[in-house]
């Protein structure tokens, strides 16, 4: 591929140099630059590629892209500058892989929680109606059967493009992709043409990269506002952000929601821990997922079932098969006591969750919460967390979560700040997670609710700097089997 190619849609201010040898590699990595690579000079947080440019050009590069010339220049390398080296390297990456994503029915979902939740069931879905599907989710990517790890929840731009050719390749028709709030701020979607978007809702969180609530919010509607007119855009009008989201878009605008009037709604029938009767759009259907915000993730996907052309019957009943999504309220029972797994690790989602269980039971149980907080994350989001999970269960243990290289005593500490006065008695703090879970299990008497919040799928636990195996679905389960 020539230069020409890979720079088709970006906009130049200058160009030095020239070349007319095709481009064999791009990279944003001076350690992996080789003969006839695109060196892009990007700067990240804490590094700044223009300081390698002269190291790429020694090792091969033969043309730079960014965003102020080096002093010193070579005249056989080409170098572009452009007002932003994020945004040409997502351009460029499309390019390379001769943008793949205008070849499928590729639609993005974003917000604060419900975006992993919506994916799977849009790709289990979709799947079950015979299509060939392609994923990028935080649990991991997917083409059918076919399983990928996954290192971000919306990948480098290079990593995106390569594996919506590699799905092209397989016969894939859509695909279901997560956008994050740091992946649209870094531009990593952009280059990509999206046939739909939706919005799930938008709560607390990230505030440690984007700084105030309003700079995430914009961030988040920033997707939305780039969507092109023949797209679709589906926003939750339940959400206070949800019509907020859509005032500049292209895109053509739906709502659903199951408190507000819109063009696709749902009610929540019956429930219990088995799962839920919905009324959507004036059919009923059983499903084995559970809360409210289940129910409204299942209409989200309902809403893009629709608009992709999806017979409506033959929606509905695939639905109702669906099984939960790993790590998103998957209930265990053992030993007469119901033991819940849950990602929960937003004050929102943590709400969410435990007033979902609070509406369930008979109140003639203990509701036991193990919770926790990541370090080197929202450190703000800490007492709020400590205080919902206080007033909203019987007792409350706070551990451990991903501390990364906090001490978790701290981290445990600024938890335990939120709880008010009159529900210390409630809680008590063990920053062994394993230690905790067991505590857990060893307070819960037959009939008791257990729930472990914060982790759900992952399973390790990352500490100074080293990730360990840790799996709360097993050490839950291990716990509950050798309860006395």
């Amino acid at each position: 591929m020539d230069f020409k190619e890979l720079l088709f849609g970006v906009s130049l201010e200058s160009v030095s140099g020239s070349t007319s040898v095709p481009i064999a590699s791009v990279t944003t990595d001076s350690r992996t630059v080789s003969t006839n690579t695109l060196f892009i000079a990007i700067r990240g947080l804490r590094h700044d590629g223009h300081e390698h440019i002269d190291d790429a050009v020694k090792k091969g590069a033969i043309a730079i892209i960014c965003e102020y010339f080096p002093e010193k220049q070579t005249d056989l390398v080409t170098y572009v500058q452009v007002p932003s080296s994020r945004r040409a390297y997502s351009i460029v990456s499309s390019n390379f892989h001769d943008r793949p994503s205008e070849k499928l029915k590729l639609v993005g979902v974003t917000g604060t929680n419900g975006k992993t939740s919506i994916v799977q069931l849009l790709f289990d879905t979709f799947q079950h109606l015979g299509h060939s599907v392609g994923k990028l989710s935080t649990i991991g990517n997917a083409i059918n059967q076919q399983n990928y790890p996954a290192t971000h929840t919306t990948p480098d731009p290079m990593e995106t493009n390569a594996f919506l050719a590699k799905i092209l390749g397989a016969g894939v028709s859509h695909c279901f992709m997560e956008v994050s709030s740091h992946g649209i701020d870094q531009c990593r979607i952009d280059g990509l043409q999206f046939a739909g978007g939706i919005f799930t809702n938008l709560t607390h969180d990230h505030l440690d990269y984007h700084n105030t609530f309003e700079n995430y919010r914009d961030t988040k509607k920033r997707f939305f506002d780039s969507l092109p007119a023949s797209a679709f855009s589906i926003s939750n009008k339940d959400d206070r952000n949800g019509e907020f989201m859509l005032q500049n878009c292209d895109a053509k605008k739906h709502f659903y929601g199951l408190k507000n009037t819109a063009d696709f709604k749902a009610k929540i029938l019956e429930h219990d821990f088995s799962g839920m009767q919905l009324r959507i759009n004036d059919k009923e259907i059983w499903t084995s997922l559970i809360g409210d915000f289940n129910a409204s993730n299942m209409l989200a996907v309902y809403a893009c079932t629709d608009l992709l052309n999806v017979d409506s019957e033959q929606a509905l009943s695939t639905l109702s098969a669906i099984e939960p999504v790993l790590g998103r309220f998957n209930v265990v029972s053992t030993q007469n006591i119901i033991a819940i797994i849950d990602y929960a690790h937003t004050p929102d989602a943590l709400d969410h969750v435990l007033k979902t269980i609070n509406k369930i039971r008979t109140g003639n149980e203990l509701l036991i919460t193990v919770v926790g907080c990541g370090g080197e994350r929202d450190k703000a989001k800490r007492p709020v967390m400590g205080k919902i999970a206080s007033i909203l269960s019987d007792k409350v243990i706070f551990t451990s979560d991903n501390p990364r290289n906090e001490d978790p005593d701290q981290i445990i500490e600024e938890i335990e700040s939120g709880v008010p006065a009159e529900y210390f008695k409630k809680y008590l703090s063990i920053s062994n997670r394993a230690q905790a879970i067991k505590t857990a299990c060893q307070l819960a008497h037959s009939g008791d609710i257990i729930l472990v919040a914060g982790k759900g799928h992952e399973t390790y636990q990352e500490i100074k700097g080293e990730r360990t195996d840790f799996d709360d679905v097993k050490e839950l389960k291990k716990q509950l089997q050798t309860k006395n």
